[in-house]
């Protein structure tokens, strides 16, 4: 029988659909349905900027890594292009008749064009636009056979056409870029009769035309928006200082990249679009329709204004009692591993773990990857504090993460000068593994008990407050040493054996496959085989292969997969697997799994997810889960998301979000709250037992 899977970039756009399916839950509060349509905006201008562009490239001839064919690569940009205009509809109908209704029945009026606009405010809007907006505008002439001005990625312009009053000389056409630096895109105005107003930047503008041309008459308006190719290409064969000039060098032109986009207010008339084509040399395929006011990820900075409506409330991060200021993380840890879950603990633990680090005598040596890293970082603080304090510190900084190149690059620098020892980047490798190792000794250089801590998202901040994550610390002897031997990895020693850490690279792939292996042998046997997978995308097919294999052997498959998902269920070679999606107040980040191992479970967590390039072209970690009490803690967290009757959907045989009908008898489970009141209640469970 031969396999079938999913489409990537189809698949992962049924995942934002699903992002844009939460605006429309009327039992959120309403701020927070808001931020679900500029978390669906921003992850589709993120997608267009990499995936399409690249697919664009290959159909105009550039050589695809993946064997993509030109015909193959226009014909999913069309496709891509019908699914992204289907789900504008849906967009527009949410935002529209859910939306702007809800704000209203909280006495917030949210005026959607010039002609709402009230007789009472014309008079604010007309003052405020010639007092705070129009010393910032510079309309640009737009000829057929000129173009004075570059549209910029991801920014807002006004395109206009006028005529002149009194004749006929044909249009004349501009373009304005909205002061974005200058003035907020959401403008409040006054209040009346206990309602609140607010309105867009770029309306206020529309309904001011006549005072930026006297002269003309203003025959309409429209915004349009343009992206750029992001998707830098980076040699990273090159020295550490050639990478450094490169990375500075590139990201500095994906502002200028090639237009893989041209959004536009799909209202515009046909010849005002091709006008605009012409001049800015834009291209059928690159045309994407949008609604009269785009860039909606601005809505995520919506003001407001009614102090009654409740803001966006989510749980907020627990401390463990059994790690106060006052105690000792590497003492406990010394008893027993310690597993930490993200935003429901603290991440405070993982910066007083570096803090006790910095003041322990007996620490020589502290070792840390970073991807990811927070402005203004505590965790890049403690580790200039443990450099300054005598400890040897090495940081492993990846400059190819996409988006956090520059970021990464000063904070390395900032780290450099520190006196931190900084690695960059593995020749055609991305080290994405989240992993940090303390290293004790005594005064006559013996070694002392250490610690090893790895994790499933980056040592961020910012993040650990947004995306659902775990990490684990331990002073296994063999961890630790496995720990040691990826760092040494990292600094250039490629010749290592692992025996406990899964690494890609090394034994990660052969692990697994024996891992599902045994789960097939069980089933084959007449006894469970049992699967459990959580993580972010599955892509690769080797992979989904063995998947589809074990579901044929009997083995039962629940994979809880919250993005790309190319494994296609409900096929005679997948009968017994289903794939659950959940989206919630915090983004599902975690990787864990769970092979049944007939009734003697192995549990699993670490970094990467089954895609080509987490398994081939990274350097992934993943750690098993020793400790008894910990290992069920994650069984637990993996059930109480399998119950999910809130949050959690099935996907279909088609790609399609398919709502789990809640159980008849019970409350139904929300899986991101159910957990975090496991959690609590275990926190509660030990101060009993302290207090005892």
């Amino acid at each position: 029988m031969e396999y079938r899977y999913f489409k990537r970039d189809i698949s992962w756009l049924s995942f934002n659909y699903r992002v844009l399916l939460e605006a429309e839950d009327e039992s959120l509060p309403l701020f927070e349905r808001i931020n679900f349509i500029s978390i669906y905006s921003s992850n589709l201008e993120e997608f267009y900027k990499i995936r399409v562009a690249d697919h664009k490239a290959i159909a105009s001839g550039k050589m695809s890594e993946d064997g993509e064919s030109v015909q193959a690569a226009t014909e999913l940009v069309e496709e891509i292009n019908r699914e992204v205009n289907r789900q504008l509809e849906e967009r527009i109908r949410i935002y529209e008749h859910s939306i702007l209704p809800a704000l209203r029945r909280h006495h917030i009026i949210f005026y959607q064009s010039v002609a709402e606009v009230e007789p009472s405010h014309r008079d604010f809007v007309r003052r405020f636009f010639c007092e705070e907006i129009f010393p910032y505008l510079a309309p640009v002439p737009v000829t057929d056979d000129k173009v004075v001005s570059f549209l910029r990625d991801n920014r807002l312009y006004l395109a206009v056409r006028l005529k002149e009053k009194n004749g006929w000389n044909g249009y004349y056409y501009y373009v304005m870029k909205l002061p974005y630096s200058k003035v907020p895109r959401f403008i409040q105005l006054p209040g009346e009769g206990g309602n609140h107003y607010l309105m867009f930047i770029e309306d206020i503008i529309k309904a001011n035309l006549d005072v930026i041309f006297p002269g003309y008459e203003v025959d309409c308006s429209y915004c349009i928006k343009i992206s750029r190719d992001a998707d830098i290409l980076i040699d990273d064969t090159t020295t550490s200082r050639e990478l450094i000039e490169q990375v500075k060098t590139k990201v500095k032109k994906r502002k200028t990249g090639a237009v893989c986009r041209f959004v536009y207010d799909r209202a515009m008339p046909l010849s005002f679009l091709v006008h605009l084509m012409q001049a800015y040399h834009i291209d059928r395929s690159e045309l994407v329709p949008g609604d009269k006011h785009l860039n909606l990820e601005d809505l995520s900075r919506l003001p407001n204004p009614n102090p009654s409506l409740l803001a966006v409330h989510k749980p907020q991060p627990m401390k463990l009692t059994c790690l106060d200021e006052s105690e000792s993380i590497f003492r406990y840890v010394e008893q027993r591993d310690l597993l930490l879950h993200y935003p429901y603990h603290s991440f405070e633990h993982f910066i007083h773990f570096l803090y006790e680090a910095v003041h322990e005598p007996t620490v020589r040596e502290v070792m840390v990857t970073q991807y990811r890293v927070a402005e203004n970082s505590a965790v890049i603080n403690t580790l200039i504090a443990a450099a300054q304090n005598g400890k040897r510190v090495t940081v492993f900084v990846e400059l190819k993460a996409r988006f956090d190149e520059e970021n990464n690059l000063a904070t390395a620098e900032l780290m450099q000068r520190a006196g931190i020892r900084i690695i960059y980047s593995l020749p055609g490798l991305k080290v994405h593994a989240k992993v940090a190792l303390v290293l004790r000794r005594d005064d006559h250089g013996h070694k002392l008990t250490s610690f090893a801590y790895i994790s499933t998202g980056n040592f961020n901040e910012k993040t650990a407050r947004q995306y659902a994550d775990c990490g684990l610390f331990t002073c296994h002897p063999v961890l630790v040493n496995d720990l040691h031997r990826l760092f040494r990895v990292l600094q250039g020693h490629p010749e290592a054996t692992f025996h406990r850490l899964l690494v890609a690279q090394y034994n990660l792939i052969p692990e697994l496959n024996r891992l599902i292996d045994r789960e097939i042998a069980l089933a084959q046997s007449g006894k469970e085989g049992r699967i459990i997978l959580k993580m972010n995308a599955l892509q690769d097919r080797a992979m989904i292969d063995r998947l589809y294999q074990a579901s044929e052997a009997g083995v039962q498959i629940d994979l809880i997969v919250r993005g790309i998902c190319c494994l296609i269920p409900g096929q005679a070679f997948s009968r017994n697997i289903r794939v659950t999606r959940i989206v919630d107040t915090f983004l599902e980040h975690a990787r864990i799994w769970y092979f049944g191992n007939g009734g003697h479970p192995c549990v699993f967590l670490g970094s990467p997810d089954w895609m080509k390039r987490n398994l081939y072209r990274r350097i992934e970690a993943v750690t098993p889960v020793l400790d008894a009490g910990l290992k069920q803690e994650l069984i637990d967290l993996l059930h109480i998301q399998l119950t999910d009757r809130r949050k959690a959907c099935f996907v279909d045989g088609e790609g399609r979000n398919v709502w789990k009908s809640p159980h008849p008898q019970s409350e139904p489970v929300r899986s991101q709250y159910t957990f975090y009141n496991y959690l609590k209640e275990r926190i509660e469970t030990d101060k009993k037992g302290v207090s005892e």
